[in-house]
């Protein structure tokens, strides 16, 4: 039986609540269903891709993921709300200051924040700082980081170029 826990650890490139990436949403349905309050989008991706896909959101936000269009979960994030933690230190809501001082090296990539290298977790930039912001340095310390995501973005790492 799964158990969707919004206490449960952040786990990169795995799993945030003990929803699973890769794993298909038809899993998770009837427990989300019966214990959630569920709102479900559909949208398309941009172009050149133009691909439909899904967002399913939980208990207003708390938790989120998105679907291809043939149901695979794609990405799962959280709110500020989401009380687990990534490596027992880092959680959503956390300031950008207490951000630096727990963690080695910070990078901003397409409206998002990477931590330590780890391209499976990323912190989501809060408008405007998420169009604006090209260092770090231009982040104000006291702002929080509302939202977290995990997913595949392995691509982006220079060492595999």
């Amino acid at each position: 039986m799964i158990m969707i826990d919004f206490n449960a650890d952040i786990i990169s490139y795995k799993s945030i609540g003990n929803i699973e990436l890769a794993h298909h949403v038809d899993y998770y349905l009837d427990e989300i269903y019966r214990n959630f309050v569920v709102k479900i989008k559909e949208y398309m991706t941009a172009f050149p891709f133009s691909e439909k896909m899904y967002g399913y959101s939980l208990n207003n936000g708390t938790l989120i993921f998105s679907t291809d269009s043939d149901g695979k979960i794609i990405s799962v994030g959280c709110n500020q709300n989401y009380k687990g933690k990534y490596k027992n230190k880092l959680y959503a809501g956390i300031t950008m200051r207490e951000l630096t001082l727990l963690t080695n090296s910070q990078r901003i990539l397409n409206g998002t924040l990477i931590v330590n290298e780890d391209y499976g977790m990323s912190f989501t930039l809060p408008s405007p700082y998420d169009e604006i912001a090209d260092y770090i340095e231009h982040i104000p310390l006291d702002l929080k980081l509302n939202e977290i995501y995990i997913s595949d973005e392995s691509f982006w790492d220079p060492k595999n170029k």
